[in-house]
């Protein structure tokens, strides 16, 4: 009896260690409902998180940019040199583009602005006056000076570029690039520097070509020529200046 009694004891203490055992039909719709209210949470913060992140993440890029982040220079002081990146317009949207520089009195950009239709490309010849180095300055501290931001505003086809678009647009534009110099060695062979030879010289076939009567309607550039005007004006002043500091030191 003793040893009887001692079972069932024991096997009242073992269920009241497991109580998952013996659950109720009542403990398991309670169950059902509280594993089906937490896949409602889960899915609402799946939600709330796709959300949240199309409203963090950049916005998809127009603009396929090469190089990539750098315009290479050769680096000559006291010479105007010239560098190039190729646009090519990734989306299934006419994309106007836009140059801006933070060096706009030592650099232009032709062209400065354009319309691309899908899948069309041009390469962009960058034009900069590399002076010369001012005492103690380190040619790392001359690069960082001079920044180039490319952007971009998608556009109906048949619309004329005008630079106006990207300021009555603003909340359109995107930031493609933002590109840095790099010099190199006008004299030493490298691979940046046969790269950038070759596009120099597509670009310059590309310019002949637009002088002609064009078999098909190209990039729409505008305002080239007050570009250039304006460049020669202000490097005509800056050689002056020069010229000037030059007796002036003598």
């Amino acid at each position: 009896m003793a040893i009887a009694g001692g079972g069932q004891h024991s096997e009242a203490k073992l269920f009241r260690l497991c109580p998952l055992w013996t659950s109720s039909p009542s403990n398991s719709t309670q169950n059902v409902h509280h594993s089906q209210g937490n896949n409602n949470s889960a899915s609402y913060s799946k939600t709330v998180s796709s959300v949240a992140r199309s409203l963090l993440l950049p916005p998809r890029r127009r603009l396929r940019l090469d190089p990539s982040s750098y315009l290479y220079f050769p680096y000559e002081p006291g010479k105007q040199v010239r560098s190039a990146v190729r646009l090519k317009n990734t989306t299934k949207s006419h994309v106007a583009f836009k140059f801006q520089t933070t060096a706009p009195k030592s650099c232009y950009m032709r062209p400065p602005g354009g319309i691309l239709a899908p899948g069309e490309s041009l390469i962009a010849t960058v034009f900069k006056f590399v002076e010369q180095p001012e005492s103690n300055e380190k040619m790392s501290d001359m690069k960082k000076k001079v920044k180039f931001k490319i952007m971009s505003l998608k556009v109906k086809e048949g619309v004329d570029y005008v630079p106006e678009l990207f300021d009555e647009q603003k909340d359109l534009v995107v930031v493609e690039r933002i590109l840095r110099v790099i010099f190199i060695h006008p004299e030493r062979r490298s691979p940046a520097l046969e790269k950038l030879e070759r596009q120099l010289a597509e670009a310059d076939a590309a310019v002949e070509a637009r002088k002609k009567p064009p078999a098909e309607a190209g990039p729409r550039v505008v305002n080239e020529g007050l570009v250039l005007d304006e460049w020669k004006e202000r490097r005509e002043k800056y050689l002056a200046r020069q010229q000037v500091q030059a007796v002036d030191s003598v």
